[in-house]
């Protein structure tokens, strides 16, 4: 809205692409200088915004490769949005009136609103506004989806979102109501409509009989290995696929994962749950159950804390047969 208001900011930003006449990847990476290549990502993902609707459906693959290299992270907001659909979902007009129900789930819900984030600034305080508007989402989803209800450990993933909006929340408080519906659609939009029917029960235990059939194609020493010591894929995998890795790895890592989720769904939680397995795999043949699950613990989550454009690379050469799966 701005960008519409100014008018000399709009000029720059239309003619800068009208000129260049390159694609939106080869646009991205047009200047070497950090300072350019930053200015060229926000007036590309303003262009993106700007355009969407046009852009997803001409320039979709371009969109794809994009969000793998990351959303800068001021435009996370509204790029989530766009990516799940959130705001054509009619169900966004039932918030207020959830909020005055009453969920069977709510003492759970407030059981787990201290543990989740502790140490980040927005959560940590007993009945902060962080807590607040955290266990109001978790309540609306609840009794959207009764057959779920609450899972445990689904608050890390609206927390998430609550995150990349938690400045409108704290400073402009007639807007706090609008904000945690927009977070709630979010939510609803990803994984009420997104994941398979019942995820939290019928879908995670799919997901264990999945893994292990990609495990064992791709690093059959270590599915053996695993088997011989009862290694189970549920005492490593199952906070991988219930929180899309935001409880094992480190925010601007997991962030990373997330956006590729947002836009291509659950696949890349295959890609990297193979791809640490891979790049883990002489370590964990070296060790015994009570061995493993320690760096399951202790070393994978400190693996990338320089950054997650290695684990995403590894990831993509990760052969990953889509029509297999889903069959």
């Amino acid at each position: 809205r701005l960008l519409e208001t100014d008018s000399k900011s709009l000029r720059s930003v239309n003619g800068s692409r009208r000129n260049s006449g390159s694609s939106l990847v080869s646009s991205s990476s047009a200047s070497s200088n950090l300072s350019h290549l930053e200015e060229d990502s926000w007036i590309l993902w303003g262009r993106i915004v700007n355009e969407w609707e046009d852009v997803r459906k001409k320039k979709e693959k371009q969109v794809k490769e994009l969000v793998r290299k990351g959303i800068p992270h001021h435009f996370r907001a509204i790029v989530w949005q766009l990516l799940c659909s959130a705001q054509s979902m009619p169900i966004k007009d039932q918030y207020s009136e959830l909020l005055k129900m009453t969920s069977p789930c709510e003492k759970l819900i407030r059981r787990d609103i201290a543990r989740t984030y502790p140490e980040h600034d927005f959560f940590k305080e007993k009945d902060s506004l962080g807590q607040e508007v955290l266990f109001n989402v978790m309540k609306a989803y609840s009794l959207v989806d009764r057959e779920v209800g609450y899972c445990q450990g689904s608050a890390f993933i609206v927390g998430l979102l609550l995150m990349q909006v938690n400045m409108i929340l704290r400073m402009c408080e007639p807007l706090k109501s609008l904000t945690e519906c927009i977070i709630s659609w979010w939510f609803i939009a990803n994984f009420y409509n997104s994941f398979p029917s019942s995820f939290c029960y019928n879908g995670i235990l799919n997901v264990f009989f999945f893994l292990p059939l990609l495990f064992q194609e791709h690093l059959p020493e270590l599915y053996v290995h695993f088997q011989s010591q009862s290694f189970h894929t549920s005492m490593y995998a199952s906070s991988w696929f219930l929180t899309i890795f935001l409880t094992t790895f480190p925010l601007p890592v997991a962030t990373r994962v997330f956006d590729i989720f947002m836009s291509e769904g659950l696949e890349i939680v295959f890609r990297v749950g193979v791809a640490v397995l891979q790049m883990n795999q002489a370590e964990l043949l070296q060790l015994d159950m009570e061995g493993m699950l320690q760096h399951f613990q202790k070393v994978i989550p400190h693996q990338f804390d320089s950054g997650p454009d290695k684990l995403i690379q590894a990831s993509y050469q990760v052969k990953y047969n889509a029509k297999k799966m889903k069959k």
